[in-house]
Parts: C-alpha cells; structure tokens; sequence
C-alpha cells in the first residue's frame, strides 16, 4: 500500500512538473508574440515619423533673424513648434478657456496654427468664440453640425470655423497655382479628397524646388513639407495683428 501510495505520489509530482514546464513554455511563446506585435506596430510609427525627419535634415531650417513684420514672426512660431511625434488625436477633448490646449503631444491641422498664432499672443480660442458668438449664423455650426450655440472646446479647432473667421477678420487672398503668389505667413486650406479640410501655415523657408514649405499635421504630426500643391486649395488668408 506504501508503494503504491508512493509511485501515485511521484506521478502527480511529475504530471505537475510538466504542466508547469508547458505552462512557463507557453507563456514564453506568448510574449515573444506580443513583444513581435508591439516591435512592428512601433516600427509603422517609427518610419512615419522617420520620413517627415528625413524630409526636414534635407531642407536647412532656420527662423529669420531679424523678422521685420507679423507674418515673418507667425512663420518663425510655426517653425518653433515643428514635431514629428505629435500624434494626430481628431478626438473631441475637453479645455480650459481662454487659452486652453489639447495635449501638447497631440493635436489636428488646427492646433498648429492655434499654437502658433498664440506664442505671438493671439488666442484664437477666445477671438473666434466671441466672433461666433455675436454672428452665429455666419458660421457653419448649424448647417454642418447641427449647433444652435457655441462650444469653447471645438469651434476653433474646425477647419470651416477658422475659414469664416480670416476671412471676416483678416484678408482672403487669390486662390491660384502659383506657389510665387503663396507668401510668408500666409494660411491655406485644403480640401482633401473632396471630404477632409485641411490648413496649414506658409514659412519663409523654400523646398529644393523653390516652393514654400507648409507647416502643418496631416497625420505625422507637426511637420515641414513641400504640399502647397498637393491638394486642392479652397482658402488663401492673410490674418495678423
């Protein structure tokens, strides 16, 4: 009885012991998996920011030294905030206001040029909410989004709404394909593939083809490329103060 007890005992010792095995074994072959997916998704990210890096070391990025007016300021502040690693977040978020920003690691085409006018004290935030406030229905918010009254923490931060606003506030400028009428400081807006508005700053700085080079996010963040023609252009402005 004794030995029998003995080789049961020895069995379920050793049916545990390759359970264990099997178990740590298993285990190690589901974190080589998930480690594997982790390397490739941060790899896509990787080379997606590695290709707006390699665009920008190929054009020298300097500010003006000496700006002599707004608009070369406006694109010395674009240039200050240019960031391969915001992440495109099209997300709506909560702010504070005035003032108020989305995480500084993130954003939409919007938030560069909410970021940039606001290091020259403009806060587009507060300065389109109280225009829209006072001409509502100037704005899209009804016919596009169904609003009947104003939201601090998005209104500014849509395409359509900056539109109206530059052009009630600023100057609206020759829509051409011309990149020589595209001047310093200059903003643009795009629409592209008839469904998604686009906007994006004009710097001083040139492209190896002579073209003015946009700052803008179109979903590798805050970047410097040669696009001014790679979509259709719908809106030119001038807008300072």
């Amino acid at each position: 009885m004794d030995d029998f007890i003995q080789t049961l005992e020895s069995l379920i010792l050793n049916s545990a012991e390759v359970s264990f095995s099997f178990k740590i074994k298993h285990m190690k072959f589901t974190g080589i998996i998930l480690l594997s997916f982790l390397f490739l998704n941060c790899k896509k990210e990787t080379i997606k920011t590695e290709i707006a890096r390699q665009i920008e070391s190929k054009t020298k990025i300097e500010t003006i030294e000496n700006p002599t007016d707004f608009y070369e300021k406006l694109s010395n502040a674009a240039i200050s905030i240019i960031d391969a690693e915001v992440v495109y977040t099209p997300a709506y978020v909560g702010i504070k206001y005035p003032n108020g920003d989305v995480p500084a690691k993130t954003g939409v085409c919007t938030d560069v040029v909410i970021r940039a006018y606001r290091k020259l004290g403009i806060d587009l935030q507060k300065e389109v909410h109280e225009d829209m406030k006072a001409n509502f229905s100037l704005y899209p918010n009804l016919e596009k989004w169904g609003l009947k009254t104003t939201d601090k923490n998005i209104d500014h931060r849509r395409v359509p709404n900056l539109e109206v606003f530059f052009a009630r506030k600023g100057a609206t400028l020759p829509i051409t394909k011309n990149t020589s009428d595209y001047k310093t400081g200059d903003l643009v807006t795009w629409m592209i593939g008839d469904k998604l508005p686009h906007i994006g700053i004009v710097t001083h700085i040139k492209s190896e083809n002579g073209n003015p080079m946009i700052v803008h996010n179109v979903g590798s963040g805050q970047v410097l490329e040669d696009c001014l023609l790679s979509w259709k252009i719908v809106g030119h402005y001038k807008y300072g103060n």
